[in-house]
This record gives C-alpha cells, sequence and structure tokens, in this order.
C-alpha cells in the first residue's frame, strides 16, 4: 500500500511544480543559460565561523608549496577532537571543491597524534576557504555528456 501510494504521488507531483532547484543536500546550486554552478558557499561561511577564523586574515594559498608535514614526534599534542572535527569539515567541503582534495587528504593523515605543526597547517587553509567562499564547480551548457574534471591540486 505505501508502494502504491509513492507511486501515485510521484506521478502527480512533478518537478516543473517544485521551482527551480537551489539546494540539494547541503551544496547550493544556481541555475542559469549558460549553466550550473555547484558551490558550498553558506557551509564555507559557517565552516570559518565554527572553528573562529573569521577574523583572521586571509591566506592566498591553501598550504605552502615548500612544507613537507611529517609525523612531528618533538612537537606538542593539540586537541585530536578538535583536529578531527576541522578535517571531517573541510572533507564535506571538497566535494563541490576539488582544490582542496590533495591538502586536506595530506592532513588527514595525522588524525591519531596532531600536533601544532599539523593544526597550523589546518587553519591555513581554513583561512584559504575564507578567501575563497564563492568557488564551486561550474558545469557550462555547451560541455559534453560526459562528466570531466580538472584540478591542479598540488
Amino acid at each position: 500500500m505505501v508502494d502504491e501510494f509513492v507511486e501515485n504521488m510521484t506521478q502527480e507531483f512533478e518537478m516543473s511544480m517544485c521551482g527551480e532547484l537551489k539546494y540539494f543536500l547541503g551544496p547550493q546550486i544556481v541555475q542559469s543559460e549558460e549553466g550550473v554552478l555547484i558551490s558550498q558557499s553558506a557551509y564555507a561561511h559557517s565552516l570559518v565561523k565554527r572553528f573562529g577564523l573569521e577574523d583572521s586574515k586571509i591566506s592566498r594559498t591553501h598550504m605552502s608549496y615548500a612544507l613537507k608535514l611529517a609525523r612531528d614526534e618533538a612537537g606538542e599534542d593539540v586537541d585530536s577532537n578538535l583536529y578531527r572535527g576541522m578535517i571531517d569539515s573541510l572533507l564535506y567541503l571538497t566535494t563541490s571543491r576539488p582544490d582542496l582534495s590533495f591538502r586536506v587528504g595530506v592532513c588527514a593523515r595525522y588524525q591519531a597524534k596532531p600536533k601544532v605543526s599539523h593544526l597550523n597547517v589546518v587553519k591555513r587553509i581554513i583561512k584559504y576557504v575564507k578567501g575563497t567562499e564563492n568557488l564551486g564547480v561550474y558545469y557550462s551548457r555547451n560541455s559534453n555528456k560526459n562528466l570531466v574534471g580538472y584540478c591542479d591540486a598540488d
């Protein structure tokens, strides 16, 4: 009986009645004649605010290219719950921000015993997000039907 009800409702309720899609499971969707932009700008803004970095200076890059993260056995320990929370939040953001994927993945390696050096890198990534909140993935109307993405993540 439930299946029959769902089927009837589906037939009666067409997408055109819903209006334009603006949010889908969190990400914002902006549609235009030229294409579709999927972003998480509201989530990015709340992430910066959640970790108390809204008054901090914006970082122009997400991680120094010269910096090589390591275990840093001699470094000072930090709260692993805070560190994991930051990493989890950034991992969710990577669904619409592939430019962050590699660096967040590198930082995620150190969740078991995070040090101050690791936390500083994660904070820098969040400061980068602060300056690039409105970025997302854009699909132009003229693109072909195959989904292809390129990202300079290093």
